[in-house]
């Protein structure tokens, strides 16, 4: 994670897209008046959005908390994928 004020994201604004972009780096550009902003990319901004989805149920949510423990007390099955 990178920190920095908006004159030096602007003056290195591709070099610090790209990292977010390829590298999953997150910048933080401080602004005046505590108006901070976060970049991220659009995969790992759509990956927290559908983390929300999947946890905003309760029902949903010990589902997955159940699933989770099953796994890591190795109570799963493997199957082979089909060809299509």
């Amino acid at each position: 994670m990178q920190v920095l004020n908006y004159t030096e994201f602007r003056r290195s604004m591709k070099a610090k897209l790209d990292q977010v972009s390829d590298d999953g780096d997150t910048v933080i550009i401080n602004r005046s008046e505590n108006k901070n902003v976060v970049v991220i990319s659009l995969r790992e901004y759509n990956s927290l959005k559908e983390t929300l989805h999947l946890l905003s149920s309760e029902k949903n949510r010990n589902r997955l908390t159940e699933a989770v423990e099953r796994a890591n007390r190795g109570e799963y099955e493997s199957h082979t994928l089909l060809d299509e």
